[in-house]
């Protein structure tokens, strides 16, 4: 077995020690308990699970569904919850409450998502252009943080002609942010084209007093080591590289340990994950078939470079119970061996030139007087 480079550093956030500095990217509709558990079981429980999207209106509001989202596997430590907001009361008190209620141990902010019913609001990656309310969200969640170290996530900015990574970073460290990951793209661009990774170097060189994370184009365990090498971040933040490929995790595992050792699945062991991660679903949500319905997302990542007929994929795509799954999966030659080039791009990799935005909001990055609570969302995840 071949010996690669040394581990790096340990990846501190606030008390909690992150190592191998893994970090799972809340993904709505997508890293709920059962995904979070399988990829925390590939890993060895190693590395950071972030929940999905918690909106800080429906959470102090105990929207049904959202109570639902935030709850974490007694496996699961520390639990780690990631937080959408554009008011700073609002997220105050959010964080208030998970504090007293002791609901989770470290809190992620989102500013980075550029999808239409986030940015028109002024939330996900719109809302760092507006200097001076990011600097109130993360005044509120810090100081009613307590013990708890609270991390933002955000994008280069709204486009190449409106980048805020660099100011945002400073406001994170003046504000007692414990750390920043930075996805190495604007809002405009959303998943097309390739991640700047000089971004993230030079925001590591802008913030050196806090851990900076990467995030963008790490579709196997080498291109974790790689980036943190190029880069000099403190970790990673792994995100489309694990849809339907969860074992990617022992993957990193094991290139920060230092060893070779990858994982290759037959397609007989990629169905037993799929298997597997419907009944979690079912469990979680504590309806069976809900559960395979809300798998369905799932099959074409698991599938991807598998050679299955374009008809047994739409089948699979519309299973209703754990017992028509599997025995579609049956269906299947099961024997082939991991495909070339699987352990590719996979998930969304469009771009979109334009950012839907609050009218006026580029006009001036210091006048706020458009945002108000009435801009929070009142629903949670995907």
């Amino acid at each position: 077995m071949t010996t690669l480079a040394p581990s790096p550093p340990l990846l501190r956030i606030g008390p909690h020690t992150v190592q191998p500095p893994v970090v799972l990217a809340p993904m709505a509709g997508i890293t709920n308990a059962p995904f979070r558990t399988l990829c925390r079981e590939f890993s060895g429980g190693k590395g950071l699970f972030v929940s999905e999207m918690i909106t800080t209106r429906a959470l102090v509001e105990r929207n049904e569904k959202t109570m639902q989202l935030i709850h974490f596997d007694a496996s699961e430590t520390p639990r780690s919850i990631q937080l959408y907001g554009v008011d700073p009361v609002t997220v105050g008190k959010a964080v208030r409450m998970i504090v007293d209620e002791n609901l989770a141990d470290h809190i992620d902010l989102n500013f980075g998502c550029p999808v239409p019913k986030v940015t028109r609001k002024g939330g996900g990656s719109a809302l760092p252009f507006k200097r001076p309310l990011l600097r109130a969200i993360l005044n509120q969640a810090v100081s009613h943080a307590g013990d708890l170290p609270v991390t933002i996530k955000m994008r280069k900015g709204i486009n190449d002609d409106h980048l805020t990574y660099l100011d945002a970073g400073r406001i994170a460290v003046e504000e007692g942010v414990t750390a920043v990951a930075l996805h190495g793209r604007t809002a405009a661009q959303h998943y097309g084209g390739t991640a700047d990774w000089d971004a993230i170097a030079r925001l590591k060189e802008h913030v050196p007093e806090i851990p900076v994370l990467g995030n963008g184009d790490i579709w196997c365990a080498d291109d974790a080591r790689r980036m943190m090498r190029e880069t000099g971040c403190d970790g990673v933040v792994v995100g489309r590289g694990c849809l339907g490929r969860p074992w990617l995790f022992g993957d990193l595992v094991s290139a920060f340990e230092g060893t070779q050792t990858r994982q290759a699945p037959t397609l007989r062991e990629v169905a037993t994950v799929m298997l597997r991660h419907a009944t979690l679903l079912g469990e979680w949500i504590g309806d069976e078939t809900r559960g395979v319905i809300d798998f369905r997302k799932h099959v074409a990542w698991y599938l991807k470079g598998f050679s299955v007929g374009s008809e047994m994929r739409k089948k699979l795509a519309v299973t209703s119970s754990l017992d028509e799954l599997g025995a579609q999966l049956h269906e299947l030659d099961l024997d082939q061996a991991w495909p070339d080039g699987a352990d590719g791009p996979r998930g969304r990799t469009s771009g979109n030139n334009r950012v839907v935005l609050p009218d006026g909001w580029l006009k001036d990055p210091y006048d706020c007087s458009g945002v108000s609570a009435e801009a929070e969302l009142d629903t949670s995840g995907g």
